[in-house]
């Protein structure tokens, strides 16, 4: 009889434990969750894609999305970042269309033209043991922004971003000439760890007269390299608004251009045997910096905060269904 009772206490604690048993078992099953490949959704939208072969590959919209995100931005940075870059990717994407260099296509993947991009299977190879981590990173950003863009007054904007500024981002008008309302300078917290923030190039007068007047052969240099450089003018941003060399007065940007600088945010100087451009940041410093998205995402602020900071006046909602591809 006791053992009957004795067998009969260890079924009911049995039975008692099972459920926490399997909870717990459970849990351990999330907890490896992250270890496995999110699927990435489809869109419903389709893109012509222009690779760098040539060839135009039909893309759903997400695909081209994850494949630009990768391309573009650290996977290691923060997840608003990356969501704040999934929708301006995705703006950029919509409001592009064929252009002389892909008349054929809505989009190449040269960074150059349009935005860059990469696969999936070569993004994870360059990831190696991360690869999982940031790849599901990257379709979380697209996944929780889904068709989600940058509106100003209810059309598209062209969503231009950049890797870094030097404190604060340019006006439209000091790169491109053409004043645009929300692409206006706003400070930028670039924070720490930006890559090459300060770099340096260097040229010897007969290189840097020959480089400039390759682009500029009206240039006038005289016997004196120490009189070469005229005025240079700088904005409140720190960048370079124009700078005269040899007569002839350019902007920042074309500077920068000219001489294959990282940014138009330089000093020129002269140091009676060479020319030493010192450079801060890198890109065109239009638009959305992405290191200052990351420092800004890191501090607690939202994508679509970080968003409404670098475009000026604008909202970030669902894409209405006549900007979308048919």
């Amino acid at each position: 009889m006791k053992k009957i009772i004795g067998a009969a206490l260890v079924l009911v604690v049995v039975l008692f434990a099972l459920p926490f048993l399997m909870e717990r078992l459970d849990g351990e099953e999330q907890a490896a969750a992250p270890n496995e490949a999110l699927p990435l959704a489809q869109s419903g939208y389709t893109l012509r894609i222009q690779g760098s072969d040539g060839q135009i590959t039909d893309m759903d919209l997400n695909e081209y999305l994850w494949g630009v995100v990768a391309a573009e931005m650290p996977a290691s940075f923060e997840q608003e970042a990356l969501k704040a870059q999934a929708v301006a990717a995705r703006t950029y994407a919509l409001n592009k269309g064929p252009t002389s260099s892909h008349p054929d296509a809505d989009l190449c993947t040269d960074y150059a033209c349009c935005q860059a991009w990469i696969s999936r299977a070569d993004a994870e190879s360059n990831w190696g043991e991360n690869a999982v981590t940031y790849a599901n990173k990257i379709t979380t950003a697209v996944a929780e922004t889904s068709n989600q863009v940058i509106l100003y007054n209810g059309q598209l904007i062209d969503a231009v971003f950049h890797s870094s500024s030097a404190s604060a981002t340019k006006d439209a008008v000091e790169v491109w000439g053409n004043s645009v309302p929300y692409l206006q300078s706003v400070d930028s917290p670039e924070g720490e760890g930006v890559p090459n923030y300060q770099s340096q190039v260097t040229f010897t007068p007969q290189e840097f007269q020959s480089t400039f007047q390759a682009a500029r052969a009206e240039a006038v240099f005289g016997e004196d390299p120490a009189a070469w450089v005229g005025q240079t003018v700088q904005n409140d941003a720190g960048s370079v608004q124009s700078i005269t060399i040899a007569g002839v007065t350019v902007t920042g940007a074309q500077a920068r251009q000219i001489f294959s600088l990282r940014s138009a945010s330089f000093t020129l100087t002269y140091d009676g045997a060479n020319f030493v451009f010192d450079v801060t940041g890198f890109g065109h410093g239009v638009g959305m910096s992405q290191y200052g998205a990351d420092t800004m995402a890191a501090a607690g602020k939202t994508y679509v905060e970080i968003l409404q900071h670098y475009y000026t006046g604008v909202t970030v909602e669902e894409c209405p269904a006549d900007l979308l591809p048919q």
